[in-house]
């Protein structure tokens, strides 16, 4: 079976199928279908093509390949509140320091409760996932049961 062919297969098993009344679904399994072509064109081995799948796999989420430093050049302002301007990191978006020097990630901590089904999780952010950071900084995430 091709990559190709199984990439179909899995994509009907979610429903996303190439008759689904969905038009979302359809355009979706073309743009996904597209993706994989694509890729098979390249000719990757195995060893390659894990190699080539992680590195892109980070940089569409938008994830950083290394370390942020806290560099000068990393930085930009976005707003600026009573303490002064507040930055954001060119390459984390959800790192932001503040006038004072001190550095965060927004999403440092992630919370989540359980959904109706009491089985499923659902995950969120909010005030309290700020989390102080110091550089270098690879971008964690710490996962805590939501309790109110």
């Amino acid at each position: 079976m091709s990559i190709i062919a199984f990439a179909k297969q899995e994509l009907d098993a979610i429903g996303m199928t190439e008759n689904s009344e969905d038009e979302m679904n359809r355009e979706m399994r073309k743009h996904i279908l597209h993706m994989v072509e694509e890729f098979t064109k390249e000719g990757h081995s195995g060893y390659s093509a894990s190699y080539a799948v992680n590195i892109l796999s980070k940089l569409l989420m938008w994830k950083p390949l290394s370390p942020i430093t806290g560099d000068s050049s990393e930085w930009v302002e976005v707003y600026e509140n009573e303490q002064g301007p507040v930055f954001q990191n060119k390459r984390c978006g959800h790192v932001f320091k503040e006038a004072d020097g001190r550095a965060y990630d927004s999403e440092g901590k992630v919370f989540w409760e359980l959904n109706e089904d009491g089985v499923t999780k659902c995950y969120f952010t909010n005030s309290k996932s700020r989390v102080y950071i110091t550089f270098p900084y690879t971008p964690t995430k710490i996962y805590e049961e939501a309790t109110e």
